[in-house]
């Protein structure tokens, strides 16, 4: 049988790649690809100055800007000299263009300030960072956090000024700017100047509000409570609640003055002044200086005291006193000096004059018919003085005069010194009476009222022994025995007595007996010798009728 030979198969090796591959070359694409896209969204990285740390936390503290979050904290070191703290954000991409030159950065927590409560959401999710965008085209990666949030955004409407004021410490950053007792504005910024020593505080006012700024437009402190004690006595003044918490500047155009243009100017100078008072003291810019030269105590005469005339104010006192030692080294006889200033514009607003040439002649004038000047009590209370001045015809022609530099505004002593001079004039009048001669002989009349007292005790005590006596005592009786007899006599002489009822009955005969002796006594007068010889009888008379 024959061998048959079977067919081979061929043998090929096949290389194979497994599907298992795929995952990690897909997990190494994708994180290629995320690493590119998180590259790509990277923002800048920036750095950032603030005191302290408290509340920041390294990955957690988010960087937001208008309540979205636009980065996040990295790291927080001190800087080289140890003075702040330099907290390293890492910033989105889309946060890139928010980092300018002006560009604000404040922590964001729970703060109870002049503007009332705010940041109380943080109270849960933590502190953050507040970025404010800038407008400016310059970048900028490192900046200062302020200690508070910013009054306005550097974009905001409105209008910046800066007031100045010799002394720091007036007002603080978030202080309400007031007209007429309405918020408009608030201060966002103190600083400093070394060179010329003054505190500068910038103010922003908000719109529409500028429109208020003038060229005349004065600033001062306001106050929440504010007591004044002057020559006119108390004046108490409350503002609004805010400034009774924190005080606050207040502005407008004092009244009687022109507004004057309009300020658009960004950070325009003013002045901050301390009071109303003040500001409308500094208008008062055209006056006359004199000064006063007073015999009694200026104690309770301040500067800013009024200079009246009859009730109208015409000046006001600007220095107490002047300067005591100008003129002689000792103190005896001394006058003191007040400086004072008569203002033109509270004259002309009562009397009319052009200018201050023509006020002095007045003055020089009225002194030579007794102008004068005194102190006299404005507010018993406070003991506050003002200067009062009025015209006294009886004093002496004045001879002008200078005190050092200043024309001398005479004077007349006030009120209270020539009560006190009456008073010392009539002390010495009584210490020169003879007080000791008085005494002396009033002392000697003493003594002999005295000597007189005593007689008149002796002799009351000898008319006491007497009354005393029984003879004495038996006198009253027989007084009244005589008084019984003589009720007794008149007694008798009643209508009811026999004496008085016998004369009433030898009367009634004497007038009967009268009565008859009547004709005898009629024939006698009209015929004496009818006694004598018988009287012929009278015819009948015969009427004349019966004639024929």
């Amino acid at each position: 049988m024959s061998e048959t030979s079977s067919p081979q198969a061929k043998k090929e090796a096949i290389k194979q790649i497994s599907s298992i591959w795929l995952v990690p070359v897909i997990a190494v694409g994708i994180g290629i690809w995320m690493l590119i896209q998180f590259i790509t969204s990277q923002g800048p990285e920036i750095v950032l100055n603030i005191d302290t740390a408290e509340g920041i936390e390294v990955g957690k503290t988010e960087i937001k800007a208008l309540n979205v979050k636009v980065g996040v904290v990295t790291a927080v070191t001190l800087n080289e000299d140890y003075s702040a703290i330099q907290v390293t954000a890492q910033m989105d991409k889309d946060a890139a263009r928010m980092l300018k030159e002006d560009s604000l950065f404040w922590v964001v927590k729970p703060r109870i300030g002049k503007s009332g409560v705010s940041g109380l959401d943080t109270l849960l999710s933590g502190a953050y960072i507040q970025l404010q965008p800038g407008k400016s085209e310059k970048e900028q990666f490192t900046f200062d956090v302020l200690d508070v949030p910013p009054v306005a955004p550097p974009d905001a409407k409105g209008l910046r000024l800066i007031l100045s004021h010799n002394e720091a410490g007036k007002l603080g950053v978030g202080d309400p700017v007031l007209y007429e007792g309405f918020t408009v504005g608030r201060v966002e910024n103190v600083s400093f100047d070394t060179e010329s020593k003054k505190a500068h505080y910038q103010l922003f006012i908000f719109e529409p509000y500028n429109s208020l700024i003038r060229k005349s437009t004065r600033f001062w402190l306001t106050s929440g409570v504010e007591l004044q004690m002057s020559a006119e006595g108390f004046n108490l003044k409350i503002g609004s609640i805010e400034s009774l918490i924190t005080g606050g500047v207040s502005f407008r155009v004092p009244q009687g003055r022109e507004p004057g243009e309009l300020i658009t100017k960004d950070k325009s100078k003013f002045r901050l002044y301390d009071n109303i008072k003040q500001v409308r003291e500094r208008f008062f810019e055209d006056y006359l200086e004199y000064v006063m030269l007073f015999d009694e105590s200026v104690r309770g005469l301040k500067p800013g005291a009024p200079v009246e005339y009859r009730g109208i104010q015409i000046g006001t006192v600007r220095k107490v006193p002047l300067d005591i030692m100008s003129e002689e080294k000792s103190f005896s006889n001394r006058q003191i000096p007040v400086l004072v200033r008569i203002e033109l514009d509270r004259v002309i607003a009562h009397v009319k004059y052009d200018n201050l040439e023509k006020l002095r002649a007045s003055l020089e004038e009225e002194f030579s018919y007794g102008l004068r000047g005194s102190l006299k009590t404005a507010n018993i209370l406070t003991g506050a003085l003002l200067v009062d001045v009025e015209v006294y015809p009886e004093e002496k022609k004045y001879k002008h005069r200078n005190y050092g530099e200043y024309d001398v505004f005479p004077t007349k002593a006030g009120g209270f010194a020539q009560i006190q001079k009456e008073i010392t004039s009539i002390l010495k009048k009584i210490n020169n009476l003879p007080v000791e001669d008085t005494l002396q002989t009033l002392n000697k009349t003493l003594e002999t009222s005295q000597k007189t007292l005593l007689a008149a005790e002796k002799v009351a005590t000898e008319l006491n022994s007497l009354l005393a006596q029984k003879d004495t005592k038996a006198i009253p009786g027989e007084i009244r025995e005589s008084l019984q007899q003589i009720q007794d006599t008149l007694n008798g002489y009643s209508p009811d007595g026999a004496p008085y009822q016998n004369l009433e009955q030898a009367l009634i005969q004497f007038e009967q007996v009268m009565a008859e002796l009547q004709p005898v006594l009629r024939q006698i007068n009209e015929k004496p010798n009818s006694l004598i010889f018988s009287g012929e009888k009278a015819a009948d008379p015969i009427p004349v009728g019966g004639r024929q």
